[in-house]
């Protein structure tokens, strides 16, 4: 089988290729620091996360470059308010986007420079520019000249003469053309500033990340990526500011996935519905996240709302039941050291063969352009036909066949939901998490809800059954589900 992803430069589907054989060179660009991540920067993470992870997977040695932006405008602005320096700003968002991170299951990357790390290599390039007269300065600013640069447009699909509509081209005097773009700013007051050839300033947007990638990743690498909205004009301007200095193909694919959109609206703060990252994950468990983001193809646009989170969660939640009850079976029976595939017979033998090629359908499906859709839907077919296999053979719970098949289910489940970051938690601490988010949510807690099934649990053992009702209705009023067994009764937070 072999990998195909969509190429945004070729506008189709290609067999990936990598330069070197075994080892691959990815770039995503990350985030300005001046504020904490929302749920759009969460989408993008988890896409490349799991791009980073099944290329692993895959056996590939991969370096994983994703940068963080530490001087820009935004930045500047919020530390004049407050009155620090820019590297205060910068280093508080840092640390709040690797928090959130972490907390999704996001895993570093290879390497997380900065920006202000690299302004000697930018100085250098915008230098190289100039040498090949694509670059001008006008009073200690240079711009790129668009026009000079034959490739201008091949990404986004756009020519010089299409650009002006509806996009948003600086106001600048000093440009020759309003569609070039700065590479260098000349400082103003109260703005930081490094010594340049062209005096004091500081770099452009759209520098760093074609120098960070190519120090990182050589002059031409395997894979970009980022989300759609900087198809144009920030990964416009990176290839043309790499491609003009060193006339080389600067990345080979190009990956970007889809906006995020809440309650079928774009997300804005003008229309006040941005949620962060920590919003999210005081209500849902990270692995809920996870899946709603998986559950669509990367590039697809998704709708960010409660019922796709609601589903989400259930769908979860079905997971580690099941996972639960797998544990209990299988507590105590040792390992399968001396048993194998080829001791099943019948129904054992089928449901494991069928188990066993999960991998294989996991990574056809992965290798469709990373369609995480597919290959999640794999792992629920898998779920689906455990739990009917353990349903079916209730009475075997100590045949050492139906043992060793259901831990070939949990082990290939887990196996590729580690490339997803899913399916990993243990089931008591998802269940409790999962629990303290849902209380928070609807403002209970443990003590109140635990007090009202011991009265239920007083009143059925006194046979008042109709007291007994009225507090289990009660309780589902307010989103808490009471079961009852043979062992006593249990609740969980619908």
């Amino acid at each position: 089988m072999t990998l195909k992803i969509y190429n945004t430069l070729s506008k189709r589907k290609e067999d990936f290729i990598p330069l070197e054989e075994g080892k691959i060179g990815l770039y995503v660009c990350g985030i300005t620091a001046y504020d904490v991540c929302h749920i759009g920067h969460a989408r993008s993470a988890i896409v490349f996360d799991v791009i980073y992870r099944y290329l692993k997977y895959r056996g590939y040695a991969v370096t994983y470059v994703k940068n963080f932006t530490d001087v820009d405008d935004k930045i500047i602005e919020k530390a004049l308010k407050e009155g620090v320096d820019i590297r205060t700003i910068a280093d508080r968002y840092i640390r709040e986007h690797n928090e959130d991170m972490d907390a999704l299951g996001v895993a570093r990357p290879t390497v997380a420079p900065r920006a202000t790390e690299n302004i000697k290599g930018m100085i250098r390039l915008i230098e190289r520019l100039l040498e090949r007269g694509l670059a001008y300065v006008v009073d200690g600013d240079v711009f790129f000249a668009v026009e000079r640069f034959e490739g201008y447009g091949k990404l986004s699909g756009r020519t010089l003469d299409e650009m002006m509509a509806g996009a948003r081209i600086e106001v600048d005097k000093k440009k020759k053309n309003p569609y070039d773009f700065v590479l260098w700013k000349a400082t103003k007051k109260g703005e930081p500033w490094w010594d340049s050839p062209w005096g004091r300033g500081r770099p452009g947007w759209h520098i760093e990340c074609s120098v960070m990638s190519q120090r990182f990743l050589g002059e031409t690498f395997d894979i970009h990526g980022g989300g759609e909205d900087l198809i144009f004009p920030h990964h416009e301007n990176e290839i043309a500011q790499a491609e003009g200095a060193t006339g080389k193909p600067f990345a080979r694919y190009w990956v970007h996935n889809g906006f995020v959109k809440i309650n079928s609206e774009k997300m804005s703060k003008s229309l006040g519905n941005v949620f962060t990252v920590k919003d999210i994950l005081r209500r849902v468990h990270p692995d809920v996240v996870r899946l709603f983001m998986l559950r669509s193809h990367y590039k697809s646009i998704i709708d960010f709302s409660e019922d796709g989170l609601r589903d989400a969660r259930s769908a979860m939640e079905r997971f580690y039941t099941t996972l639960e009850t797998v544990n209990k079976l299988l507590a105590g029976c040792g390992d399968f050291d001396n048993f194998s595939g080829k001791d099943l017979s019948g129904e054992d033998e089928a449901f494991f063969k069928k188990v066993e090629s999960l991998p294989e359908r996991f990574v056809d499906a992965m290798d469709d352009d990373f369609n995480t859709a597919r290959a999640i839907g794999y792992v629920f077919e898998t779920l689906r036909r455990l739990n009917t296999y353990i349903s079916d053979n209730a009475d075997r719970s100590e045949e050492r066949s139906f043992l060793f098949a259901i831990d070939a289910a949990k082990k290939r489940m887990r196996e590729t939901g580690k490339v997803l970051g899913l399916f990993l938690a243990d089931p008591s601490d998802y269940f409790r998490l999962d629990k303290d988010r849902e209380l928070r949510r609807r403002n209970l807690t443990k003590e109140e809800i635990e007090a009202l099934v011991e009265e239920r649990n007083q009143a059925r053992r006194e046979r008042d059954w109709e007291r007994a009702d009225e507090i289990r209705d009660r309780l589902r009023e307010r989103g808490v589900l009471v079961r009852d067994s043979s062992e006593g009764s249990s609740w969980t937070v619908q």
